[in-house]
């Protein structure tokens, strides 16, 4: 139906059975991926950036598409936390998969848990351009994040979600992460457009 720039909209002939068929239109898109940077501290690092949609400035990890084709999902991570926010991590883990909207979208996102951080050096940063070149960050606290979006403060799903999700693990000493490379079924690419069967 559509091809953008970033993601295609198809519309697909679902399969529901018993001779019920109907069309459903879906946002094919590429996935992304999210990180949670955690310091010594215990704080997570947000950065204030505009997403036109909702036009607004949201609190959010560093994060970006999966729109380079069999790019491993733990390098693309590093590449955001690297030109978003100018920090390297020496530990990587997986915190927490999600679909981002399974009404509407294939959208598959791997949020990463990063530690053991350090900056990168002013003279090898990523000249950031766009919705990026102005994006402000800020080290939170785990419990004033988990506040704010428990508060309604903070709204981006990666933000909702990895904070949560960090919450959780650090109550269960870290023994639910996993490791930077498991398996991860629901990224794209996903079958073409055209008929699915649901079963």
């Amino acid at each position: 139906m559509h091809r953008g720039y970033v993601w295609d909209v198809v519309a697909d002939d679902v399969d529901l059975g018993d001779g019920v068929v109907v069309t459903r239109e879906v946002i094919d898109h590429p996935g992304a991926v999210a990180v949670v940077a955690l310091d010594d501290e215990g704080r997570v690092l947000l950065l204030k950036q505009y997403r036109h949609p909702v036009r607004s400035e949201l609190w959010e990890p560093p994060a970006g598409l999966l729109d380079v084709a069999g790019e491993d999902a733990c390098l693309a991570a590093q590449r955001e936390l690297f030109e978003e926010a100018d920090l390297r991590a020496a530990r990587w883990d997986v915190l927490v998969d999600y679909y981002t909207t399974p009404g509407g979208s294939n959208e598959a996102l791997r949020v990463f848990l990063a530690r053991e951080l350090t900056v990168v050096p002013e003279a090898e940063r990523h000249v950031r351009e766009d919705e990026e070149r102005d994006m402000v960050p800020v080290w939170v606290p785990v419990e004033d994040a988990v506040e704010g979006v428990l508060a309604g403060r903070l709204h981006n799903p990666s933000t909702v979600v990895g904070v949560l999700a960090v919450q959780a693990a650090l109550a269960a000493d870290l023994t639910t992460l996993r490791p930077a490379d498991a398996p991860w079924p629901q990224r794209r690419p996903g079958p073409p457009p055209g008929t699915r069967s649901i079963g």
